[in-house]
């Protein structure tokens, strides 16, 4: 299932963005949902902007890709890739081994 992901995520600047900037998401989203759900919609929101700027530090990784992402369809396809992507699919990619083995296979091309 990972397989296309790693075509799209081998850069070395993109793939250590990807490991510090995913986990932010996810925490970021999760305290955003316990917040909205506990009451306090306002700090639910700020926590929100920690996903934001995640999906941002990662759309400047993904600039840096030989292969660039698909394009969105839409917004639904917008937040289901996001969601999916962010939540599953690196998590994947990266306890599969992808994420090593495409950060090894780079350093080895240029010699480092």
């Amino acid at each position: 299932m990972a397989s296309d992901y790693d075509r799209f995520h081998t850069d070395p600047v993109n793939l250590v963005i990807h490991v510090v900037a995913v986990p932010f998401f996810v925490v970021g989203a999760l305290l955003a949902l316990w917040h909205v759900a506990s009451g306090r919609v306002f700090a639910g929101a700020l926590w929100l902007l920690v996903p934001a700027l995640s999906l941002a530090l990662q759309g400047i990784g993904h600039r840096r890709e030989a292969v660039p992402p698909e394009p969105f369809r839409g917004v639904l396809d917008f937040a289901r890739r996001i969601f999916v992507e962010q939540f599953y699919r690196f998590w994947i990619f990266v306890f599969s081994g992808g994420w090593s083995r495409n950060l090894r296979a780079r350093q080895e091309s240029h010699g480092t």
